[in-house]
């Protein structure tokens, strides 16, 4: 079988490099010419542990291209994944201008049947939409004589673990309305029967609600838990206790109950609000994940006033920021809690220096002003303040003696609540954690 994914970003990169490691010939386009360029070259354009090594390997032995020419990606293929950006406007909606422009190009380019799968997370309704446009197109084309079948199967891939995520996922699910396209799905999936992956499969406006179902329930325990750390600062609990105990009731899990400076990313930010503006166009309210969203845009300004009263006001002060990207193991900074506080200890008057093992690069283009630097320790000159706001592992370890040689006051604030207060008193500075 031979399929095409169209558009490389994070999604449609991983998407094509893993199914080509199934032994599945891919194609992946995108009219980015420099991006392909790169990638042609091996040169991967975004950091992903693991995916380097998938995508050069699988190129070498010719199961993995890279063009810029879609018609002749969509003509070679059985299955057409769209993968392409489906970036949030300013009202939280979701731009689908891209979804619409791949779905005419490809039924303007369709030869004989063809299944169009929707793997960019979409609102729901949205495989409907991409159905009318690619028949529209055939029919305008003169390819109304072949047949089309669009399914929806969402990713549910997390960034830093992304390959394997898709290697050893917790489920696929398979939107379809015929039974022909359901069977394909599953031959190309058929890998991960063996090691008896479950599969869902079900309609498609289902398949498109699970993925916005999922992610918003995650947001909403972080959201949650950040709620209930602010409440025992005040009166005198641990949360990491609170959190435990939560999380031995099997009805909870533990999972995603981490106080810290709120989510970020690709996904929990642009899906929630997303959820919340297209359930409106059903005339649904989604009260909770509003004030999901609510609590998770306050709790960067909570962590600029817990920086602020560490060090005694922000005009004039010099604060070090560890970590830049929304999480570790990836150089994605969209929605990074982390730039946001950021711009606003620079709205306060303060002078930030930072440090982030990977995504200097990606910062440097949503920052300004500030000091770029080559690692903790650097950071930490003439600080008045260290904030551990992404939790990388070199951060884990940090020689305390050492970075109060060079600070001006010795303070953590420790977003990510990874070191023990004790532990770091001891050495000499004051600590603020989130909810302890």
């Amino acid at each position: 079988m031979n399929i095409a994914v169209i558009g490389t970003g994070y999604v449609g990169l991983v998407t094509g490099a893993c199914f080509a490691e199934f032994g599945i010939g891919v194609t992946c386009a995108d009219k980015d010419e420099a991006k392909i360029a790169r990638l042609q070259d091996g040169d991967i354009p975004i950091f992903e542990p693991g995916l380097e090594e998938i995508v050069r390997r699988n190129t070498r032995n010719g199961r993995l291209r890279f063009t810029t020419d879609t018609r002749e990606a969509v003509e070679r293929a059985l299955v057409i994944f769209i993968a392409v950006n489906t970036p949030p406007q300013a009202d939280g909606s979701t731009d689908l201008s891209y979804v619409d422009a791949v779905s005419q190009t490809i039924g303007e380019c369709i030869d004989g049947y063809k299944v169009v799968v929707t793997k960019s997370t979409v609102p729901v309704r949205t495989t409907e939409r991409v159905k009318r446009t690619i028949e529209g197109a055939m029919q305008a084309s003169g390819n109304g004589r072949h047949r089309c079948s669009v399914v929806s199967n969402p990713e549910f891939l997390r960034e830093g673990s992304a390959v394997e995520d898709f290697l050893r996922p917790d489920r696929i699910v398979i939107g379809a309305e015929d039974e022909e396209a359901i069977a394909i799905l599953k031959d190309l999936y058929r890998p991960l029967y063996l090691i008896e992956v479950p599969f869902v499969i079900t309609n498609v406006a289902t398949a498109e609600l699970i993925k916005y179902a999922s992610n918003a329930f995650l947001a909403t325990k972080v959201s949650f838990i950040n709620e209930i750390a602010n409440l025992a600062e005040k009166v005198g609990a641990d949360v990491h206790h609170v959190a435990r105990a939560m999380g031995l009731d099997g009805r909870i899990s533990s999972k995603f109950l981490h106080p810290g400076p709120g989510y970020g990313g690709s996904c929990f930010p642009k899906d929630t609000r997303s959820l919340v503006s297209f359930s409106r166009e059903f005339g649904v309210e989604q009260r909770i994940v509003s004030a999901t969203v609510a609590v998770n845009e306050a709790q960067t300004q909570r962590m600029v006033e817990k920086i602020s009263e560490a060090i005694g006001g922000l005009s004039g002060k010099t604060v070090g920021v560890l970590g830049l990207s929304y999480k570790p193991n990836t150089d994605d900074v969209r929605d990074s809690p982390a730039l946001e506080i950021i711009r606003r200890l620079q709205a306060s008057g303060a002078r930030v220096r930072c440090f982030d093992p990977q995504a200097m690069a990606t910062a440097a283009l949503e920052l300004a002003d500030v000091a770029f630097c080559d690692d903790a320790y650097d950071v930490a000159k003439d600080s008045d303040c260290l904030v551990l706001a992404t939790e990388w592992n070199e951060f884990r370890s940090l020689d305390f003696a050492r970075l109060g040689t060079y600070m001006t006051t010795p303070v953590l604030v420790d977003l990510r609540n990874v070191y023990v207060r004790a532990e770091v008193e001891r050495l000499g500075f004051r600590y603020e954690g989130v909810g302890r």
